[in-house]
């Protein structure tokens, strides 16, 4: 993946971020007013999955108004501890107050984006996982929107992940699927219109799984539990990505 800095970059996953959070709030605006009701998420209400995604939004522009500022800024000031604290502290809000706050959060980050002159994407930021070049907030962004758009269990699954999304996407977690593997087992991913196949991990056990690359990428994000991919020896077990 590029690191998100030319500027034709920019404008199509600005673009794919715009469309995805079009669709996240199209949910929520439809969505029954029950966001104490689980979410696929383990230990997670509907209302941390929403106040999530504002919060998400809101670190990174923070991130973003830094590198404009030529500072790094860590994405959450505090870490860990600061980040759950103000996802438990949202989660029991109204539907109103949740869907009010992804819509405003959304739009600062839209606005952070298109502030930012052309130089100041390969600036460095400081997100949670490893200091990265802010171009590529735009795709985490994408990922974010998407991923948590399915975690609300209202409807919307991995099947209707954008092509955009997936095209780019699938790749990077199949390179990173070896070390997930169980020892010994190798896998044959096959995309169902037969133009992509990829081969990871090492034998003597080998596996093929195939299917629509949304449902690809969808189990191997742990979002999907495969049963729309075919499987004839059986899914292995994946470690957590």
């Amino acid at each position: 993946m590029t690191s998100g800095g030319d500027e034709q970059v920019v404008a199509t996953r600005s673009a794919l971020v715009a469309a995805a959070t079009e669709r996240l709030l199209g949910t929520l605006r439809a969505a029954p007013d029950a966001w104490d009701a689980p979410s696929m998420l383990p230990g997670w209400t509907r209302g941390h999955v929403a106040t999530h995604v504002a919060r998400n939004a809101d670190s990174f522009t923070w991130m973003l108004d830094g590198a404009a500022a030529d500072e790094v800024r860590e994405q959450y000031p505090g870490g860990a501890p600061t980040r759950a604290a103000a996802i438990d502290a949202g989660a029991a809000r109204s539907g109103a107050d949740l869907l009010a706050d992804v819509e405003r959060s959304a739009a600062r980050f839209a606005a952070a984006c298109s502030r930012v002159e052309p130089g100041v994407w390969s600036r460095t930021v400081r997100a949670t996982t490893a200091d990265i070049p802010a171009g590529q907030l735009l795709w985490s962004r994408l990922r974010e929107v998407e991923v948590h758009h399915a975690d609300l269990g209202l409807g919307f699954g991995p099947a209707d992940w954008s092509a955009g999304f997936v095209a780019e996407e699938l790749p990077l977690r199949v390179g990173g699927l070896a070390v997930r593997l169980p020892r010994g087992t190798a896998v044959r991913l096959v995309a169902a219109d037969g133009t992509d196949a990829w081969e990871v991990g090492v034998g003597p056990a080998s596996v093929t799984v195939g299917g629509p690359r949304a449902l690809l990428l969808g189990w191997l994000m742990g979002r999907d539990p495969g049963s729309g991919l075919q499987a004839p020896a059986g899914l292995p077990t994946l470690a957590p990505w």
